[in-house]
């Protein structure tokens, strides 16, 4: 049975929108992209002496577990080029599973919903763009009240090109 998950996409080196609509393409051989929210120029924030990173996200109906889907998506970061010099560093793509269905998961290198989502302007004003009203299974709140209650943090502005 299909399930509906919402991914957070970001890049911040090379070509960072060709990145995102590459990495999109290929999440189409992991399932159905229903959903594409604008692209964001988001400030960076923890380690912040880095270039600005684009960011979307996307609404991806699925056939495949979890912990297959993110199997998939690390094979996508990898084939793309990714490499992981510095946690939380520069990155030319980053693939992030944010809510599977209504699944609540502790596994090794597997946590949803992640568990940072609420805190992170630049992953949830996308997803409210495509999905205001998607739950938070732990929290009992939807994206657009976490956004609500999210305190000012670093700049999240729409992107384009001529921007």
């Amino acid at each position: 049975m299909p399930v509906v998950t919402y991914l957070s996409l970001g890049s911040n080196l090379g070509d960072r929108e060709a990145n995102l609509r590459e990495a999109i393409r290929r999440l189409g051989e992991l399932g159905t992209v229903r959903k594409l929210s604008s692209f964001y120029e988001t400030e960076p924030v923890e380690f912040t002496e880095q270039p600005w990173f684009v960011n979307c996200a996307v609404e991806l109906e699925t056939n495949v577990s979890a912990r297959e889907l993110l199997n998939g998506m690390l094979a996508i970061e990898h084939a793309m080029g990714r490499e992981r010099l510095q946690p939380k560093g520069p990155r030319l793509i980053d693939l992030d599973i944010l809510l599977y269905g209504d699944a609540v998961m502790h596994e090794y290198g597997l946590t949803i919903p992640h568990p940072a989502m609420q805190e992170r302007r630049f992953v949830l004003e996308p997803v409210n763009e495509i999905a205001p009203l998607a739950w938070h299974p732990v929290l009992s709140k939807t994206v657009s009240a976490m956004l609500a209650e999210l305190r000012a943090e670093a700049i999240v502005r729409k992107w384009s090109r001529d921007s």
